[in-house]
């Protein structure tokens, strides 16, 4: 059976450690290393609400070519770091995607949509005692169709 790992990042070094992580997990177990890149859905929002708004004054190539390019960002990310991996693990099947979204939201629908069997995530943002886990992985523990990694991404 082969092994679904899914991981978030963004342009962070710590999502690059995390990614690095799930690609060591996923190439140890013979799996499929899923790398997402979370886009602002939000900020999509707010331009189809100029769309709709301001239909007569404002170029809809121009607002298609901004929402558009929302997803290309976060998508080139994805693939950033899947480049870079593959110069680690060139045997390893690395998919990536873009999805609009909150990064918690987007990787429980995505561990879903896949079936995933882990998630990876980083301790970035972890910080003091009262926060054992970073808000992310606290609502992705919660939430999660499958179990949670959460990879050491800060120096001690």
């Amino acid at each position: 059976m082969t092994k679904t790992i899914l991981t978030g990042v963004d342009s962070s070094q710590t999502a690059l450690a995390a990614a690095e992580k799930a690609a060591e997990l996923a190439a140890s177990y013979g799996g499929v290393l899923h790398i997402c890149s979370a886009y602002s859905k939000a900020s999509e929002d707010a331009l189809e609400s100029v769309r709709s708004s301001t239909a007569s004054r404002v170029d809809a190539e121009s607002l298609d070519k901004l929402t558009a390019g929302l997803s290309k960002a976060s998508q080139d990310v994805a693939e950033s770091v899947a480049d870079v991996l593959r110069g680690s693990y060139p045997e390893l099947t690395i998919e990536v995607s873009a999805v609009g979204g909150t990064p918690a939201d987007v990787l429980i629908d995505k561990a879903k949509e896949l079936d995933a069997d882990v998630i990876v995530v980083g301790n970035k943002h972890v910080q003091g005692m009262s926060r054992i886990l970073g808000s992310v992985a606290r609502k992705i523990a919660s939430e999660a169709p499958c179990d949670l990694y959460i990879a050491h991404t800060t120096r001690r």
